[in-house]
């Protein structure tokens, strides 16, 4: 099982390689010619509110801290390296766009390297006065022989600061406010710069891990009742703090560029890095086996990770794409004791007997049952079966549902999701398809406080 910061680095990674490269994977394609959208920190001379471009980042959150803690801050980010392909062209070079060696093809392209800086600060000297890190990384240039042609590899010098400080909390319960503020200070400038060249001198996909030896951070989401107003007065400016290996306080923050839910994890069944995280890894991976041999052998030329994904779904086995097709997580754990150590089987046999039920796997998660659960409603226990009255909720409902607006409907499940909230499913008693639709599965559905009990409404 992962630690809390080995589960920051995972998911730091997905961060730092979202968008990277998108399906189709060729540098030819119009999505891949627009690159670096998340975390970019770019050399203040070409930052600008009018643009939507900026040099600068600002991270604050709780932290309950030790006698002694100490604070981990790590700075993660790519740094843009242009890769200029080069063909031999008498005793010099000219730069193209392609080049084919042997079976091997070579694209122009930019590709990525990845940084890290750290930070290790105690929390008696961050309390007493803010800390700066300044940190640089040197510009480079690798040439790669290819016998027709050459590889050119060059990176931009950059340079940025680190800010570092902590807030004693006022009231009686302690706690600290951590601030970081994160900062490109290259110096680079060009009038009349494009954004592709900024981008060599930028700070892309510039996450922090923050991570303490001892003590813990509270969850910005669900922190405990005295923390919310310190919560609320938090600023955070181009990244949003996250919880790391648990929901409510742990030892691991991750700043995070895009808005995640605390305690994000990699699903067990990823096979690998799509650089797409809002997509789902089946159809990604279904549509990489669609492109034609030509279309693979252009992802192939353009990066080195493209190659790698065209050939891992080239190469993957069955059972491992059928393990892409869907797995039922536990939508509520069990806990204490059954006094009727035959009373799981039992209820699955009732679910599973129920012939208006056929779509539920019981095997799926035995502590759920939608066939037999109920929800108390105005003060009436709500179950399959239960007539009831339709109140949609008009700031949260869709177009469709405030038409149902006071039609009666069945219930014919209450189901939980991942975070232990209540719905009802149900169908419309004036549906002539609501028996199809019951067998397979197909409902509306509705939280508790959108329905009233039959015998209340009338």
């Amino acid at each position: 099982m992962m630690t809390a910061r080995e589960q920051a680095k995972a998911v730091g990674d997905a961060v730092l390689y979202e968008g990277y490269l998108l399906y189709p994977y060729r540098a030819s394609a119009g999505k891949n010619k627009v690159r670096w959208q998340w975390g970019v920190l770019m050399p203040p001379s070409f930052a600008s509110d009018d643009t939507g471009e900026y040099a600068d980042s600002h991270t604050e959150c709780l932290l309950e801290p030790g006698s002694h803690t100490t604070l981990h801050v790590k700075l993660r980010f790519l740094q843009a390296q242009a890769r200029i392909v080069q063909e031999r062209d008498g005793d010099g070079y000219r730069t193209v766009d392609s080049l084919s060696v042997g079976h091997t093809e070579y694209t122009t392209w930019d590709e990525a390297v990845e940084r890290e800086i750290d930070g290790v600060f105690r929390a008696a000297d961050l309390l007493a006065g803010r800390v700066e890190l300044p940190f640089d990384v040197e510009g480079s240039e690798d040439v790669e022989d290819l016998g027709v042609g050459r590889l050119l590899r060059r990176t931009q010098m950059l340079t940025g600061t680190m800010t570092v400080g902590l807030d004693s909390l006022d009231g009686p319960f302690g706690g600290v406010r951590l601030r970081v503020d994160l900062k490109n200070t290259s110096t680079w400038t060009e009038p009349g710069a494009t954004r592709e060249q900024a981008l060599h001198h930028a700070l892309l996909a510039a996450h922090l891990v923050l991570s303490v030896d001892s003590g813990h951070f509270l969850s910005m989401l669900e922190p405990p009742e005295w923390a919310k107003p310190a919560v609320e007065a938090c600023v955070n400016v181009r990244v949003w703090p996250v919880l790391i290996g648990d929901n409510f306080r742990s030892e691991a923050m991750l700043a995070s560029p895009i808005i995640l839910y605390d305690n994000p994890a990699i699903a067990e069944e990823s096979q690998g890095e799509l650089f797409d995280g809002t997509e789902i890894d089946e159809i990604l991976t279904l549509r990489t086996m669609t492109l034609t041999e030509d279309e693979k052998r252009q992802a192939r030329a353009t990066d080195p990770r493209a190659r790698e994904i065209v050939d891992r779904v080239d190469s993957m086995p069955q059972e491992l794409l059928d393990r892409l097709h869907g797995t039922v997580r536990y939508l509520r754990a069990v806990t204490g004791e059954r006094s009727d150590p035959d009373a799981d089987l039992r209820e699955l046999t009732d679910i599973t007997a129920k012939p208006d039920m056929p779509w539920w796997d019981p095997g799926a998660d035995a502590s759920v049952s939608p066939g037999t659960d109920s929800v108390v409603v105005a003060g009436i226990a709500v179950a399959n079966g239960s007539k009831v009255r339709l109140r949609p909720e008009l700031k949260r409902a869709d177009a469709q549902d405030m038409f149902l607006t006071g039609l009666v409907a069945t219930v014919r499940a209450v189901l939980s999701d991942v975070d232990g909230d209540r719905y009802v499913a149900v169908t419309l008693d004036d549906d002539p398809g609501a028996d199809l639709q019951t067998t397979h599965g197909r409902f509306r559905y509705f939280s508790p406080d959108e329905i009233q009990p039959l015998e209340v409404t009338e």
